[in-house]
């Protein structure tokens, strides 16, 4: 059974395993800021086996730094923060046009997510399973259901501003009108198709950036289409340089000014200067490039 190591036993251990702590009173305030697990995902490849993490040995190549290992968390983590706004902000647009354009195309009916005129029937069995149970606390819907008690549901303006951004995707997916689907995926100048692979892309980036999770190694499991974003090609369409591509184009059709400061920010976050080693796997990782 393993057992919790002190601070002094965390620096000892990593030590051990060949990494060079230069400074172990700040190596101590890092690990209780930061926490040994945590910062352990970013010490892989510094490891002589990486990038194969099975049967793995722990040993460091040589020469491997402390400080080497904090600055691609930092690297990671100010990626993130950078990310995540603008994320935040397509999140926002793409749930206000569907609302906005699905509300107009069912004008007569307020509750057309849950119509059998605009989606199929399975999903409005889940949806009041799984998507209106979580969201029928929140104090909005509450309010509405004392005022019109009647409702089973809340129109969409109210009800589609509490769905996640992983609901959304799943309404636009379920949609029975093709001619709606592509009038909001031309929005965004893309087809059907390509609007999905890219909302989809959002999603999955979206919840890699709020739940802390590490962004610069990010696989993407189904792979980035080419399409108005631009030829995203080999790796990229599978790491988070395909991601910042799809984000800033999206970000680009929301708002060209918010694009361009987002572009600057990066070029600014990558060109910081870091240990060569931390530079040398931040460049592999990501594939960089704008």
């Amino acid at each position: 059974m393993k057992k919790a190591l002190s601070l002094q036993a965390q620096i000892k251990r990593l030590k051990e395993r060949g990494i060079i702590v230069q400074d172990e009173d700040k190596a101590k305030e890092v690990l209780f800021d930061i926490g040994y697990y945590r910062l352990g995902f970013y010490t892989f490849p510094f490891e002589k086996t990486y990038p194969r993490l099975s049967n793995r040995t722990h040993e460091f190549r040589e020469g491997t730094l402390f400080e080497s290992i904090v600055q691609l968390y930092y690297f990671d983590y100010d990626l993130r923060k950078l990310l995540l706004s603008a994320l935040t902000r397509i999140e926002v647009n793409i749930r206000t046009r569907i609302t906005y354009i699905g509300s107009m195309y069912y004008d007569e009916d307020p509750y057309w997510f849950v119509s059998p005129l605009a989606v199929d029937d399975n999903y409005i069995q889940s949806f009041a399973r799984k998507v209106y149970k979580t969201i029928k606390d929140s104090p909005v819907i509450v309010r509405h259901h004392q005022k019109y008690p009647e409702d089973t549901y809340a129109p969409a303006w109210k009800t589609l501003e509490f769905m996640t951004m992983g609901n959304i995707v799943s309404l636009y997916n379920h949609l029975n009108d093709r001619n709606l689907k592509k009038q909001i995926a031309n929005e965004f100048n893309c087809t059907i198709g390509i609007f999905v692979n890219y909302i989809e892309t959002i999603r999955v980036a979206r919840n890699t950036c709020a739940h802390g999770a590490y962004l610069y190694n990010l696989h993407l499991p189904r792979g980035i289409k080419n399409g108005p974003a631009g030829n995203v090609s080999g790796n990229d369409r599978h790491n988070v340089n395909g991601i910042i591509k799809i984000v800033l184009y999206l970000l680009g059709c929301i708002s060209h000014n918010r694009e361009t400061e987002l572009r600057q920010k990066l070029r600014d976050l990558f060109a910081e200067p870091r240990d060569s080693e931390t530079m040398r796997i931040i460049n592999e990782s990501t594939n960089f490039s704008l």
